[in-house]
């Protein structure tokens, strides 16, 4: 029998809530045994976002971070797979990389039953988890803070032209999180070494859409960040020195969400 165990919970009792859902590694036995040599790589992957957000958990953050690959199956999309955007992306159960290379080798795509256990085992859990999470911040502090951190190559040609800039919020155009949250993120940012842009090609995936209700006191934005802001690129390894910068950043923005206050509850 397989333990699943599809995600790591530490919990916190200040208002921020951080979720690193394409941060996993593991794979399933029936996903492991059909990727191309390029999937097995897993060059998709949120590299190294726990490592990056590790001084979120003393200063007070609950972290949710997932064990398995978006590449088992993708957390940041909804159940019934009904597309975010309206340009080309994955799935819930990725088929191409994001190079638009097969995911699988010809007839070695994961059974129907598989992708059944993923949805029970993996993200139902999940987001039960984040749901829980959130409930019992907002019944400590009357609101919640959701921040669904990402991260992804600079370059990408088939989601988005050009080089993505440093920091990528998305608030679902606004409707995930109140304006003067956003603002604190933004602020966060030393703009004099890193670029950002809010709502342009990522507007936040399927956790900031469902969980951001800012009606109910619930507030969520998502974060993507360029990775060589913090990685070399080419090995998917740390970098020493950016790593000197990029923490600090970070630390500021966990202290700006965790300070900020919605100004009407």
């Amino acid at each position: 029998m397989i333990s699943w165990q599809p995600f790591e919970l530490t919990q916190g009792h200040s208002p921020l809530v951080i979720s690193m859902p394409h941060s996993g590694t593991r794979l399933t036995s029936e996903v492991e045994q059909g990727l191309t040599l390029a999937a097995s790589l897993l060059p998709d992957t949120d590299w190294h976002i726990p490592a990056l957000y590790h001084m979120a958990q003393a200063l007070g953050a609950t972290c949710i971070s997932a064990n398995y690959s978006r590449y088992v199956i993708d957390l940041n999309r909804p159940l019934d797979d009904v597309p975010l955007y309206s340009t080309k992306t994955t799935g819930l159960f990725p088929d191409i990389l994001f190079t638009d290379k097969p995911l699988f080798q010809p007839g070695k795509t994961p059974e129907t039953a598989h992708r059944e256990a993923c949805k029970r085992q993996i993200w139902q859990p999940y987001h039960q988890a984040i749901a829980a999470q959130l409930a019992r911040i907002r019944q400590l502090h009357g609101y919640a803070i959701l921040l669904d951190a990402h991260s992804i190559a600079s370059r990408v040609p088939m989601l988005f032209d050009g080089q993505l800039p440093d920091f990528n919020w998305g608030t679902n155009t606004g409707h995930s999180c109140a304006d003067g949250l956003l603002q604190a993120a933004q602020n966060s940012v030393d703009q004099q070494h890193y670029s950002q842009v809010s709502n342009a090609r990522f507007k936040g995936g399927y956790i900031t859409r469902h969980y951001g209700r800012p009606q109910d006191n619930i507030h969520a934005i998502q974060l993507e960040l360029g990775q060589d802001t913090y990685l070399q690129e080419q090995s998917y390894a740390l970098s020493e020195t950016k790593l000197v910068h990029i923490e600090a950043v970070i630390t500021r923005l966990v202290q700006a969400l965790i300070a900020w206050r919605p100004l009407a509850m």
